[in-house]
């Protein structure tokens, strides 16, 4: 069987220092002064967080955390600052609400049951704090998009899709899990429900339709150039 849960292990400590040496030399070759991370935090935010103030150092590092009032919870904003505190990075609290909230009444044809519109538009204000910071400070965007977001195109444009470099795309969810581990991470991040924080209940898998450890199979039997019979019959 080609498509076991054991295919998706990785060298946690190889595969730190791959991407160690990736951001480290892209933001040399860049001539900038390090890196800005936006937070959530959730799992891939907080990995790209640690790598980066790891690879830069956490004073070089500035880490953004945009609450929405009445959608962020107080827990999500705790984690994301306990992990800035735990790589020594600074991290900005920005409340994203009026912003949101300007724009929405500025639209004519405004319509709150549409989610993905709406939700998207917060996903591009994100972007936008994140490139004011990168000028202001002479930074560089680090995203924290996985493998499995990028090759479904489960991403925002322009969004959270939006950014100079993305040291997990190459990286399976599964495996973003198996590297926060080794980074350390506290438990309840590593198993917190995977969410862009769009709109209330709103879920990755929920959204996707499969659960994670599902489809980076399914997708590391496209990647090996399997047919969709042979996958479907392997993974049942």
């Amino acid at each position: 069987m080609m498509l076991d849960p054991r295919a998706l292990r990785i060298d946690p400590s190889f595969v730190e220092r791959r991407i160690l040496d990736f951001i480290s030399e892209q933001v040399s070759a860049a001539g900038l002064k390090g890196g800005i991370v936006a937070v959530s935090g959730g799992l891939d935010s907080s990995v790209t967080l640690a790598l980066s103030a790891k690879a830069l150092g956490g004073n070089r590092v500035r880490a953004l955390m945009m609450p929405e009032q009445g959608l962020t919870s107080e827990s999500d904003i705790t984690d994301a600052l306990e992990v800035a505190e735990m790589f020594g990075v600074t991290c900005d609290v920005v409340d994203i609400t009026s912003v949101i909230r300007a724009i929405y009444s500025a639209l004519p044809n405004y319509d709150p049951q549409d989610l993905i519109s709406a939700g998207n538009v917060k996903a591009r204000v994100r972007m936008i704090i994140n490139y004011y910071y990168a000028n202001r400070l002479g930074k560089m965007v680090i995203g924290s998009s996985n493998k499995s977001e990028l090759l479904t195109g489960y991403f925002t444009k322009y969004g959270d899709g939006a950014a100079d470099l993305f040291p997990l795309a190459d990286l399976y969810k599964t495996q973003v899990r198996q590297l926060a581990r080794h980074l350390g991470l506290p438990r309840r991040i590593i198993e917190k429900v995977p969410t862009a924080g769009l709109w209330p209940g709103q879920s990755d898998e929920g959204e996707l339709g499969v659960k994670y450890e599902l489809l980076d199979l399914i997708l590391l039997g496209w990647e090996r150039g399997m047919s969709v019979e042979s996958v479907a019959e392997e993974l049942g």
